[in-house]
């Protein structure tokens, strides 16, 4: 406001200034014989003019200055305040400190972007970023499991990963996948996730890679140790007795020193012991086969004949199946389907084995229930279809929920600990998962996803 008045009054009196000027100039023409004061104000009126002029570019070419070096982003100019009176020294004062001001901003941004670089950098997941299809970012962690820590050259890396490049395509502009080591070779097991998001109007592709091999091995070593202890468990239950009666055995046919003992040293109750050890030892042998069978039944499961099955008559097959025996034991099976158009891709004869498995715990489960119900409803999910087992019975106890489909563990005496785990295995051959939730007293449901036909 001061250097547009300031302005305005020193144009208003220079202006004045002139036009007085002129006029005197315009009188003395008119005498001829006041030649030297004719030359005098007529350089007087061009320096005034000259004067005019100057002092109003001068506040032009400050201007342009700024603009120029804001546009340009050079915030390092100074504007001297030396001339052109107050009202621009007021103007530069200001121009200055909004050069200042832009300066400290760029300075900040600067080191908000270094700062953003350095934990990037420090993540422990790789980072690339994509902008106009040129590679615009990547941290230390996406080079090292690129192995690119030499060229950050994204043509180059393309041909290095043919495997990661097919990904991203299939990919588009969002998703996530998994890279096997045979996919994309010297990676092992990775993780990729893409997400892409418009800034300042350009498309920006975040891609996101994590090696999930330790976490892999950990679980499969965590897995093996379970099922090494459950297989331990039960050969030890079958061996022990067997190598205790066989010891029995050899004590009644050898003496002290080891010799056979004569027959007619064998007395009616030896024999009696005799015939009951190895009537023991038959069985358990016969248990060790028969667990050594189911076993192989777990390892060979059937590839599934893939079909479309129709979750209505589906479940109202697998009731007419099972509700006889059931209403022996006084359990109440209800079904129900949301949609009657539902349908899965699947083999209807494996999945039956599943929902029958689940189906059986449930009634195990039930035992000591008064009121029994087991339901089972099919309906949708977002992208899965999902078949619900549920039932009211005394539930899962929360240390044994992460246990039950390893092989072998049975949370029953008389369990073998085979079906969930088959029933596991059969939802992964579908493409499927299954998952539980239990309260314990309250009962404990079995979901079977499936994923949407398209």
């Amino acid at each position: 406001m001061a250097f547009n008045q300031n302005f305005t009054v020193q144009v208003v009196v220079r202006t004045a200034l002139l036009l007085a000027t002129m006029v005197a100039f315009a009188w003395l023409l008119q005498h001829p014989d006041l030649r030297f004061n004719q030359l005098t104000v007529g350089l007087l009126v061009v320096l005034q003019t000259g004067g005019l002029i100057w002092y109003v570019q001068k506040t032009n070419r400050a201007l342009e200055r700024f603009f120029l070096g804001i546009r340009h982003g050079d915030f390092t100019m100074t504007f001297q305040q030396t001339s052109g009176g107050r009202g621009f020294r007021s103007l530069e004062a200001s121009m200055q400190q909004v050069l200042e001001g832009y300066q400290q901003v760029k300075i900040e941004k600067e080191a908000q972007y270094h700062f953003l670089q350095m934990l990037v950098g420090q993540l422990p997941i790789g980072i690339l970023t994509f902008a106009d299809g040129e590679l615009v970012l990547m941290n230390q962690t996406a080079a090292s499991l690129l192995q690119a820590d030499d060229t950050r050259d994204w043509k180059r890396l393309q041909a290095q990963h043919p495997g990661l490049v097919q990904a991203l395509e299939n990919l588009g502009d969002h998703g996530r996948t998994l890279l096997a080591p045979g996919q994309e070779s010297g990676t092992g097991h990775l993780a990729v996730a893409v997400s892409t998001t418009v800034i300042l109007g350009k498309p920006h592709r975040l891609i996101s890679l994590q090696d999930i091999r330790t976490e892999i091995e950990q679980q499969e070593i965590e897995a093996w140790h379970k099922l090494i202890r459950i297989l331990t468990h039960e050969i030890m239950n079958s061996v022990t007795p067997i190598a205790s009666l066989t010891e029995t055995l050899q004590a009644m046919l050898t003496d002290a020193q080891g010799h056979p003992k004569p027959y007619t040293a064998v007395t009616a109750d030896n024999l009696d012991d005799i015939r009951f050890s190895l009537n023991t030892i038959h069985k358990r042998s016969e248990g060790l086969l028969g667990f050594v069978d189911k076993y192989r039944t777990l390892s060979r499961v059937p590839r599934p004949a893939i079909d479309t099955v129709h979750l209505r008559s589906f479940l109202e097959h697998l009731s007419t199946l099972l509700t006889p025996d059931l209403q022996r034991q006084e359990i109440t099976l209800a079904t129900a389907v949301d949609d009657p158009a539902l349908t899965i891709a699947g083999d209807a004869a494996l999945i039956e084995q599943v929902i029958i498995n689940l189906v059986s715990n449930s009634t195990h489960a039930l035992q000591t229930t008064q009121q029994k119900r087991i339901s089972i409803r099919a309906y949708t999910a977002e992208r899965h279809i999902v078949i619900e087992v549920t039932d009211n019975g005394r539930g899962i106890p929360p240390k044994e929920i992460n246990d039950i489909f390893i092989p072998f563990f049975s949370t029953r005496k008389e369990g073998m600990g085979i079906g969930l785990s088959l029933s596991k295995q059969i939802m992964s051959l579908h493409g499927g998962s299954i998952r539980v939730q239990s309260v314990t007293g309250q009962g404990a449901t079995f979901s079977l996803y499936f994923k949407k036909q398209s």
